[in-house]
């Protein structure tokens, strides 16, 4: 396998390089010499500071150009959102913290081996959609944090792409996709976004009331920006403190996303709602079913079945069937006619 490091200081190259077998031919660049990457190349690792301006036109320069590896791991040297949300929006596949696991950065090398050449309409097609879609999420997620204005019509865009790959491509193909060459918070986002679209077309909603579904479970989870990574990506349980800041994302999105052109009261509502249940025990806010808007209540089926099937580092993907017994099993919480509904979607979609 042909691996190239990219990076901004000998010393970095240093230690990937020593991470690698005799299995790997390894070569290595520093940025902003001439940015030039080998060909063929089947994954480049990036380790440079994001935090600099030159480094993100350099790494501009070098994402452009349409010959470089679809793999695209990013070691960053700060475990920070920010940097995170930049390494995406440079079109990272995967993004470790420094110092990065050596197993965990061999196992996302690993899945550009078994990845295969893929032709111009491919790229349009699930890969493409997911490929903008997690671009489009890193530059909301980056807003955020800094504190700027949302693009909202970048969004809305990107989860357009996302309901047409769906409707065109299946459902299943997107969940493969999607867990193939994304992960976290990004990849729960699109994750949502795909089932819920696919769930809109099974329950035969209107085109406007798909794309404002599609609209609000693209921007769900955008006030997870504001969430610590070390309490967002925690493996174990949740102690009673770190939950507390965890039900603290939905009324931060519908902060950050209010005021915002192009967001509708509709979505807004989705943002700040979506983890609310019938019988008043969800948050923020404990609404009861008379006030939970029919879209919250398709989201949250989405919502819920995309976090048990989602593969994270420290959890395997739950099989289909399973998250749907436990959505089964939520008796009272959601709407049985809805999850009854979802079977179709859960199951063969």
């Amino acid at each position: 396998m042909f691996v190239h490091i990219v990076a901004d200081h000998h010393d970095k190259i240093s230690e990937l390089r020593q991470l690698f077998g005799l299995q790997y031919c390894v070569t290595s660049s520093l940025l902003n010499s001439g940015n030039r990457i080998p060909q063929p190349c089947d994954a480049t690792i990036v380790a440079a500071d994001l935090r600099t301006e030159d480094n993100i036109a350099a790494l501009k320069a070098i994402s452009a150009n349409p010959k470089m590896a679809r793999r695209r791991v990013f070691v960053l040297d700060q475990k920070a959102r920010l940097l995170e949300a930049r390494a995406y929006a440079l079109g990272a596949t995967h993004a470790f913290f420094s110092p990065v696991n050596r197993g965990a950065l061999l196992a996302a090398l690993a899945e550009s081996n078994k990845s295969t050449e893929i032709s111009e309409d491919v790229a349009h097609g699930p890969s493409g959609a997911a490929s903008a879609g997690a671009a489009a999420l890193a530059s909301m997620f980056s807003a955020v944090v800094s504190g700027q204005q949302v693009d909202i019509e970048d969004g809305k865009n990107a989860a357009r792409e996302i309901a047409d790959s769906v409707a065109e491509d299946g459902f299943s193909d997107w969940l493969d996709t999607v867990r193939r060459h994304h992960e976290g918070t990004y990849q729960h986002c699109l994750l949502v976004t795909g089932t819920a679209v696919a769930f809109g077309l099974n329950l035969g909603l209107a085109k406007l009331d798909i794309e404002r579904l599609y609209s609000a479970a693209m921007f769900h989870d955008i006030g997870k920006a504001r969430i610590p990574i070390a309490v967002l990506d925690k493996p174990g349980r949740l102690d009673a403190w770190e939950r507390a800041i965890i039900e603290t994302h939905p009324a931060a999105g519908y902060e950050a996303l209010t005021g915002a052109r192009g967001i509708s009261p509709e979505i807004l509502d989705a943002v700040r709602h979506h983890h609310e249940y019938l019988d008043g025990s969800g948050y923020p806010d404990a609404l009861c079913a008379a006030n939970i808007s029919d879209i919250v209540r398709i989201l949250t089926i989405s919502d819920i079945f995309a976090a048990l099937i989602e593969d994270r580092r420290y959890k395997p993907s739950m099989p289909r069937a399973e998250a749907y017994e436990i959505l089964r099993g939520m008796r009272g919480k959601l709407e049985s006619p809805l999850v009854t509904a979802f079977k179709e979607v859960a199951l063969n979609g």
